[in-house]
């Protein structure tokens, strides 16, 4: 089993472009993937509605078992550099068919995102320039979200290293907005020069369990999924330099970068704005960054809403790479049909998959909006189910597949074992509370009905049972795939791998 996966790859020359990118390009890219202001505007007032002065203390604890998770990436990646990451490595360490089922929830998330990343990039850019008008005009809004969708599809098929430009440039935009936004908060808060209830700092804001109760489950549940998107580091781990260990380290590293960049924004925002004003604007989501600007940053507003509009299309370019990547890595594994496998000769990217990926992303994101705005938000809720059950599989999929090594060091255990296992049953455990909260149509953004159930938890269910169908009919199309056998790590892969930090 251990060279199934060099041997489904083509010959060199015909593959992905190796040593395309290095550490620095693929770290900002895990960043960048998980949209870091556009994802903190997001959460920041239903979370304050939640917990109140806590929010700093839950973005914390949510960071814990996305760590775990990225140990499991890590150390599975380095016996395994297959872009298609948890598909590739759960098929290894637990058969063909929970693999599929994990590559497939890893496609449907950039079907599911895409179009509102690049729908938020849009919006906050027009308001940046004062278009307001444009954003409340669905007809210019839409055709300004589907040709973006392309341009930025375009990009990654032009290769990886124009997208890993990109993306330099769009995180330290990004950054800088951030860090200006954050600062300027904090000094009209100490120098009392706020126009809101502010409120002054305290350590204690970093307690997690200050509220306790139901609250605290459904603000955790919500601060897990602001770090979703640090592992397309490793999906590009064909393509960056010391791929052994480069792309898992940029996935470790993303995840701590991210804690310190939430804590610090989420106490400016709370310490500026005060719960109340937060909680009673939790239900303008994103654009709770587009009231706040103005209060706090005056006429410079438009550099908070341009740091959201650069993290929304830094995320529109990059949540493609996962997707159209695993994809890629299923078709070579037949998986898949093997068209989805070509790729470009000229920039040695995955371009049909790639391209598929956006193509049925703008369907979804065009026949959803028909539908409604709400059904829109919905189906981003739907994530949660996915994004749980991928990184929980694959934290398993690392305890199994090394199993027979646990016991030789402490810092097997610990790391390999232990902390990806602990990090895959809190996401189940968030998984369960997900479908418990989403079962009651009150708890949807819609507040509406489908099926006696709420609208995020129809949507998750009928993509995995879309799933499912489309499995078995692989299974008697391309029968090869679903003969392969669960295997564990080779004894002299593990000691070369991991011998000199044992």
């Amino acid at each position: 089993m251990a060279n199934d996966t060099a041997e489904a790859r083509p010959p060199d020359g015909e593959g992905l472009k190796p040593n395309a990118i290095g550490f620095v390009d693929a770290l900002v890219i895990g960043l960048n993937s998980t949209s870091p202001a556009y994802s903190l505007a997001a959460v920041i007032g239903p979370v304050v509605a939640l917990v109140g002065i806590y929010a700093p203390g839950v973005m914390v604890a949510s960071f814990v078992p996305m760590l775990l998770i990225a140990s499991a990436f890590y150390y599975l990646n380095k016996v395994d550099q297959d872009c298609g990451t948890t598909f590739s490595w759960v098929t290894r360490a637990m058969g063909p068919w929970t693999g599929w089922l994990g590559g497939w929830a890893i496609a449907m998330t950039g079907v599911l995102v895409v179009g509102s990343l690049a729908d938020v990039a849009v919006s906050f850019a027009l308001l940046a320039f004062g278009l307001d008008s444009w954003v409340d005009n669905d007809a210019v809004r839409q055709t300004l979200t589907v040709l973006l969708i392309l341009v930025m599809t375009a990009v990654c098929v032009i290769g990886t290293e124009v997208s890993a430009k990109v993306q330099n440039v769009l995180i330290l935009a990004q950054v800088v907005c951030l860090l200006a936004f954050a600062v300027v908060a904090l000094y009209r808060v100490y120098a009392d020069t706020g126009t809101l209830d502010s409120i002054d700092p305290s350590i204690t804001w970093l307690d997690p369990f200050g509220p306790g109760g139901a609250s605290l489950t459904s603000a955790l549940l919500l601060g897990v999924f602001i770090y979703w998107g640090w592992e397309s580091a490793v999906n590009l781990t064909e393509e960056v330099e010391d791929s052994a260990t480069a792309p898992g380290k940029a996935g470790l590293w993303s995840t701590v970068i991210l804690l310190v960049t939430y804590v610090s924004v989420g106490y400016a925002v709370v310490a500026y704005a005060g719960t109340e004003y937060l909680t009673e604007n939790a239900d303008d989501e994103e654009y709770i960054f587009a009231l706040l600007a103005g209060e706090v940053m005056g006429g410079w507003d438009w550099v908070v809403l341009l740091a959201v509009s650069t993290s929304a299309l830094a995320s529109t370019q990059t949540t493609i790479i996962p997707a159209s990547r695993t994809a890629l890595s299923m078709a070579r594994r037949h998986a898949l049909p093997r068209h989805f496998a070509h790729i470009s000769h000229r920039f040695r990217t995955p371009d049909v998959s790639t391209w598929w990926v956006a193509g049925i992303a703008i369907t979804w994101y065009v026949v959803v909006n028909e539908i409604s705005e709400n059904a829109l938000f919905d189906s981003l809720t739907a994530l949660s189910l996915l994004i749980s059950f991928y990184y929980a599989l694959t934290g398993l999929a690392c305890a199994l597949y090394y199993r027979r090594h646990l016991t030789e060091s402490p810092h097997h255990f610990l790391l390999i074992g232990l902390g990806p296992l602990v990090g895959a049953g809190l996401l189940a455990w968030l998984l369960v509370e997900s479908v418990s909260d989403m079962s009651d149509p009150a708890n949807s953004y819609s507040g509406v009905s489908w099926f006696g159930l709420g609208p995020p938890l129809v949507i998750g269910i009928g993509i995995a049972l879309m799933g499912v169908v489309i499995m078995l009919v692989l299974r008697f199309v391309t029968p090869a795939f679903w003969s392969e056998r669960p295997s564990v790590a080779d004894p002299a892969l593990v000691h070369d791998t991991h011998g000199k930090e044992s």
